[in-house]
């Protein structure tokens, strides 16, 4: 379904301070009320889009990075790579160069540096991106391998991947906090949705998200959910003192609860959610042609 709002493409990055407060469920629902878009889940220790969409003709592709290889026939022991590395990814030991691929940052630093040319780079396998249709919409969904110290390289995969002009409007699931891979994320986008609800601690966290976004430069609105009718909500006031807009306001409703636990998409169920949706769509869409 389409709102009347006259048709433009962006990329809106939805987060938050902290889990739980709705993020991935506002994300999914714009997407489908958007109509021909596009859904990153860039969520990638713990997606999960996957559970709403399910997916059509769905690929997966293996993210890799580079890490050091030694020739042990090669190398001299001159522990030059050892010095370089700030990570201590590598060591020297009596039975030669050991790596530590998990420490490693894929800098090429050891490689470069080596006076022997004893290190080469080899892939290993950090997660995956999986990548399907779901209705109008296109998913990705990036997906990290239990272990792994950081999920950077699987994110800048998602949004420099095969989103493409024509697609339509882009729907970035940001991990939860305002850490790295929250900072990511928004790199690119061109507006940015900050989701909270009505306690002290989502207020806080709010704040959190909202400085983020600020000194990135980023437009940006809030939507308050799980909204109690007559009941203060710490997040709005922070919003009025703060003057950031409030695009829209989800009330508390245990029918889209109901929905959400059974991994359907309100928008898609019910004509009284894809309104809700459709208007918080028209709302951003508006605010980032400011």
């Amino acid at each position: 379904m389409k709102g009347a709002t006259e048709r433009i493409e962006m990329r809106v990055a939805v987060l938050s301070g902290k889990g739980g407060a709705g993020k991935t469920m506002l994300s999914v629902n714009l997407a489908v009320a958007a109509g021909h878009s596009v859904y990153l889940d860039c969520d990638v220790e713990e997606p999960n889009g996957h559970l709403f969409f399910r997916l059509e003709d769905a690929e997966e592709e293996a993210v890799t990075v580079p890490v050091p290889w030694v020739d042990p026939a090669v190398c001299n022991g001159c522990r030059e790579c050892v010095r370089f590395c700030r990570f201590h990814a590598l060591a020297y030991s009596g039975d030669g160069l050991m790596v530590f691929k998990e420490m490693c940052h894929s800098c090429g630093g050891c490689s470069m540096i080596c006076p022997e040319d004893a290190i080469t780079e080899r892939p290993r396998g950090i997660g995956v991106i999986e990548s399907g249709r779901s209705g109008d919409v296109t998913v990705r969904v990036g997906r990290m391998n239990v272990g792994e110290a950081a999920g950077l390289p699987i994110i800048r995969r998602l949004l420099d991947g095969t989103v493409a002009e024509g697609m339509g409007d882009v729907f970035i699931d940001c991990p939860p906090g305002s850490a790295c891979t929250v900072m990511e994320s928004i790199r690119d986008a061109d507006f940015c949705v900050l989701v909270s609800e009505p306690t002290i601690f989502g207020a806080r966290n709010l704040e959190m998200a909202a400085e983020l976004v600020r000194t990135f430069g980023k437009p940006c609105g809030a939507v308050l959910n799980k909204r109690l009718e007559g009941e203060k909500d710490p997040s709005e006031e922070y919003c009025l003192q703060s003057g950031i807009p409030i695009l829209g306001r989800i009330p508390y409703d245990p029918e889209l609860g109901r929905l959400c636990s059974k991994g359907l998409i309100a928008s898609r169920e019910d004509n009284r959610f894809l309104c809700i949706f459709t208007e918080l769509y028209e709302s951003i869409a508006e605010r980032s042609r400011a």
